[in-house]
């Protein structure tokens, strides 16, 4: 079995790690040539697909409709043996729905501890009303994913 066989995450690990996370690195590609990455707030949908909000006028949309291929990643570890990522490729659509695009800050809302299921109408109806009305939704569906666990080694490099 090659080092590489040995580091990379099971789908379920997968799966756990992108729930569990708050911060994933949207890369997308800038005008200029260069990348363009950005920290954002994620959750992953029951098809694996990654949901995120933003400004309908952002350089993130800009970028998009030019050009929808992007990389994402997720990582946490502070030291070489903690090191832990999930590294995926994906085509991004932009859904520009009020009713999706509220669901999904609710969604958000709820995976990061802000909110709760009892707050749902309220909370939808403030961002009906509000910044809810200058967002869209960005989806993205991964077209390949590349994942590495250094803890695996157990301390062996």
């Amino acid at each position: 079995m090659s080092r590489r066989e040995q580091i990379q995450l099971t789908e379920e690990e997968i799966r756990d790690f992108l729930q569990s996370s708050r911060t994933i690195i949207l890369v997308s590609n800038g005008k200029n040539g260069f990348p363009h990455p950005m920290p954002m707030w994620y959750l992953q949908d029951e098809e694996g697909r990654i949901l995120m909000t933003t400004f309908r006028k952002s350089q993130k949309i800009l970028n998009l409709k030019r050009d929808p291929r992007v990389t994402l990643l997720v990582e946490s570890g502070d030291v070489y043996t903690e090191l832990k990522s999930v590294l995926i490729k994906a085509e991004a659509e932009i859904i520009d729905d009020l009713e999706t695009t509220i669901d999904t800050m609710f969604k958000l809302s709820v995976h990061r501890g802000e909110a709760s299921s009892d707050q749902e109408e309220v909370m939808k109806n403030g961002l009906r009303n509000g910044v809810g009305r200058k967002r869209v939704v960005m989806r993205f569906k991964p077209l390949s994913i590349v994942s590495w666990d250094h803890k695996k080694l157990a301390g062996v490099y």
